[in-house]
């Protein structure tokens, strides 16, 4: 959905010029460049500030969009963290702040890292390899009822009782080290046909433990108003998700955003009560379907996209 991520942030990046002189954009899941280089490109005069957990991820962007020069910087942060990030770069506002969320495709491509259930790899699924918390760690400590509860809550799995019952029996004869055994062990316990109707039986397990393991919830709720309270007037925040609890994150974060302050009843909005920001997307907005056909990853990201036009509260 390139060119419709450019359109929805193009009025808060040209307000001023219209090669984006003057105006600061925050990517703040910079994976492998991509976003940041498209903007670049487009906007001659925009300054874009990459944030990313995975010093992998800046190293390759770095190289990458080094042509750029001083137009782009780099930080190591998680995109919650919002506040260093400014400080960092000695700014209090910005134009427009971008979220692809979820695990980069330069992600699941690099096998050994543990994201993609086609590979046998360490489990290993740390989006900053720095952090402590492996999945590894996760299935060979965490007690039943949690391991149940992280599969059942991050990744919808309807048998998520079962499959942490089974992860408990096989971890007391060795502990779990590598994808391919979870693989194999997920194949046993999924009803046959639960697998034939309902994708590849490791999806809903390995995305529970990479939203664990990185805490890509937790971040999220904070990142979201941090995010929002940083953007100047005219300013906006598009959040790319690719799975339904993000999504609906998402969609309160902004509802609750864009409703009047005021108490039910009154004809009009009381002095400050009046909302700071205004939806850009009525709902959420989806790939086109040739896109979809071209490439398979996109046939799950839901767009949504809000503008502040006040100052009148922070959060």
């Amino acid at each position: 959905m390139a060119d419709r991520i450019v359109e929805l942030l193009t009025p808060a990046l040209t307000a001023t010029s219209v090669d984006g002189a003057g105006a600061t954009l925050i990517d703040g899941t910079l994976g492998a460049g991509g976003h940041s280089e498209l903007f670049l490109t487009r906007f001659p005069g925009l300054r874009v500030i990459g944030v990313d957990r995975d010093q992998s991820a800046l190293d390759q962007s770095a190289d990458r969009l080094s042509r750029f020069g001083d137009r782009m910087s780099f930080v190591h942060r998680r995109y919650d963290e919002l506040a260093e990030v400014f400080a960092a770069e000695s700014i209090s506002s910005c134009d427009g702040v971008l979220l692809d969320l979820g695990v980069s495709s330069m992600q699941l491509d690099q096998a050994e890292r543990g994201f993609a259930y086609a590979s046998d790899a360490p489990l290993d699924m740390r989006m900053n390899a720095d952090d402590d918390l492996t999945a590894a760690d996760v299935l060979n400590t965490y007690p039943h009822g949690e391991l149940a509860r992280v599969l059942s809550e991050y990744g919808d799995e309807r048998f998520a009782g079962k499959i942490a019952s089974a992860v408990l029996a096989e971890r007391d004869k060795e502990q779990f080290t590598t994808s391919g055994r979870l693989v194999e062990l997920l194949y046993r316990v999924i009803p046959a046909a639960t697998r034939r109707t309902g994708g590849h039986p490791a999806k809903r397990t390995f995305q529970a433990l990479r939203i664990e393991v990185n805490a890509e919830l937790r971040s999220l709720e904070e990142a979201l108003p941090a995010a929002m309270n940083r953007l100047a007037v005219g300013g906006r925040l598009v959040v790319m998700s690719y799975q339904s609890l993000e999504d609906r994150m998402v969609k309160r974060a902004f509802a609750d955003q864009v409703r009047t302050k005021t108490p039910p009843g009154l004809p009009v909005d009381l002095p400050g009560t009046e909302p700071d920001y205004v939806l850009v997307t009525r709902g959420a907005e989806q790939a086109p379907e040739d896109e979809r056909e071209r490439n398979a990853r996109s046939a799950s990201v839901r767009v949504r996209a809000i503008e502040r036009i006040g100052t009148t509260h922070d959060w």
